[in-house]
């Protein structure tokens, strides 16, 4: 159905828009002429929706879109091929908007539904985490700091406990926000484009599963050669989340599978990974930056998630009882396809780019059993950077991967610091990205304490007291 839309990133101009989803009492729209990644949602009796027509009949004109695609002097055509033949919302479903309550009557602790802003299509439960006049501090059940937001006491994001059900809407569980990691150094295959894989962020997330999926999917298609031949590798799911392909001169879309945890969201990817005959481009861990692509994951059959353990090699050398059963991409939902390599995985070396001295011993340690277990990946890659350049035999001395070597700290960018982060400790790398979220750079690193980075950042005990004796050692230059 097609009806006129305030574009919420220019709220000065009236669009056309075009309902792609409902849930509940809600509408996901998105403005004609826009991409799929500004999609953005309204209640059906939101006073920003109107029958086509309406603009016109008030003395306004329909606009294009804020980044609309194609030349500004195209619109109009556009705009009339657009409406001919299209199905018009008509008038007698839209609603008037309901009148603001009077006062703010909430108070600290009181329990609510609310929106999640960063991936506004789900509501959550929540609590009032502070009232200022006529603002409240929503706080989302579950979670720490990372995706609370002020609002007017007014605001249509915000619900009763129980609206969810009246409604018909989905309350997501709290707490289940997920995040995996792109190995951007593994092969990209025949089909996908390695410098626009370059080009994607490091992880996605975190966010509810099935909008990683949604996110990584979608990234894949981006990036592929011909979207096509990712797009034929997937089928129709129901009820997660939508993504879409442009081929054939149009523009094709599909739901994916409902997921609801990280297992179900790797296990996908890995299958759609096998079907491009690249590398398994996805982990729940940060990837390493060298050629030793080694990943460890294990899969706990009774809580359902991957925990730091086994080793598996993926990258260049992966793994062959890793492989799906089939090449059919709806088996994703079922994690007990997965089979662990623990009793019978054999490391690789031929692989890795060691030198034949240095791969025999390797292979010493690991009969001697100093390479095993959880701490297998880390030991390996250790010993690795300890012999990787002739010659040298401190790793300090030869770490071509940091850029921040002799550089003064303050001067360091947020991004340097980030990186800082990620070698210090990889454990701390999933919380490299607070710190771009606080923009914290190298003058602000040198001025940060342990008790900071709990109260404002969020961070727990553990992570707060290892990045503060990184940071004393940085301030000793012993970086």
């Amino acid at each position: 159905m097609k009806l006129e839309a305030q574009d919420p990133r220019n709220t000065t101009s009236t669009c056309i828009a075009t309902v792609v989803g409902l849930t509940g009492a809600r509408l996901r729209l998105r403005l004609d002429g826009s991409d799929n990644k500004n999609d953005f949602w309204r209640l059906v009796d939101s006073a920003e929706i109107q029958p086509i027509g309406n603009c016109e009949k008030n003395g306004g004109m329909l606009q294009p879109p804020l980044g609309f695609r194609l030349n500004a002097s195209s619109w109009p055509m556009f705009l009339l091929k657009t409406l001919n033949g299209a199905e018009m919302a008509p008038i007698r479903i839209f609603h008037k908007e309901p009148p603001s309550p009077s006062h703010n009557f909430f108070k600290m602790g009181m329990k609510l539904e609310a929106v999640d802003r960063k991936n506004p299509h789900f509501i959550c439960p929540a609590t009032i985490g502070e009232v200022r006049g006529s603002e409240v501090l929503v706080t989302f059940d579950g979670w720490r700091g990372a995706f609370d937001y002020w609002c007017r006491f007014d605001s249509r994001d915000i619900f009763p406990v129980g609206w969810c059900s009246l409604t018909g809407d989905n309350l997501q569980p709290p707490g289940t926000k997920v995040c995996i990691y792109l190995n951007k150094n593994g092969s990209t295959g025949p089909h996908l484009d390695k410098k626009k894989v370059q080009q994607l962020p490091d992880h996605f997330g975190p966010a509810r599963a099935s909008v990683v999926l949604q996110q990584a999917v979608q990234a894949c298609i981006d990036c592929a050669y011909h979207q096509k031949t990712v797009f034929s590798f997937l089928k129709q799911g129901h009820g997660g989340e939508v993504i879409s392909a442009v081929f054939d001169r149009e523009q094709h879309t599909l739901n994916l599978p409902a997921v609801n945890s990280i297992t179900y969201v790797l296990r996908f990817l890995e299958k759609l990974c096998h079907n491009l005959r690249s590398d398994n481009l996805f982990g729940n861990q940060p990837f390493t930056q060298t050629h030793l692509s080694l990943t460890a994951i294990e899969y706990s059959h009774s809580h359902d998630r991957y925990l730091p353990g086994e080793t598996f090699v993926l990258g260049n050398s992966l793994a062959r009882s890793l492989e799906p059963h089939s090449d059919s991409m709806d088996s994703a939902s079922n994690p007990t396809n997965l089979v662990s390599t623990s009793q019978r995985h054999r490391p690789l070396l031929s692989s890795c780019g060691l030198p034949p001295s240095t791969a025999s011993a390797v292979r010493r340690l690991c009969s001697r059993g100093v390479l095993k277990g959880s701490n297998e990946r880390r030991d390996m890659e250790s010993f690795w950077k300890l012999n990787r350049s002739p010659g040298s035999d401190r790793y300090l001395e030869s770490r071509d991967a940091s850029r921040l070597s002799g550089r003064d700290p303050s001067s360091w960018t947020v991004e340097d610091v980030m990186q800082f982060v990620r070698e210090a400790d990889p454990q701390l790398g999933p919380h490299a990205d607070l710190f771009r979220k606080h923009e914290i750079d190298g003058k602000a690193l040198l001025l940060l304490r342990s008790d900071m980075m709990m109260k404002y950042m969020g961070l727990k005990l553990g992570p707060a007291l290892k990045l503060s004796y990184h940071i004393d050692r940085l301030k000793q230059g012993k970086f």
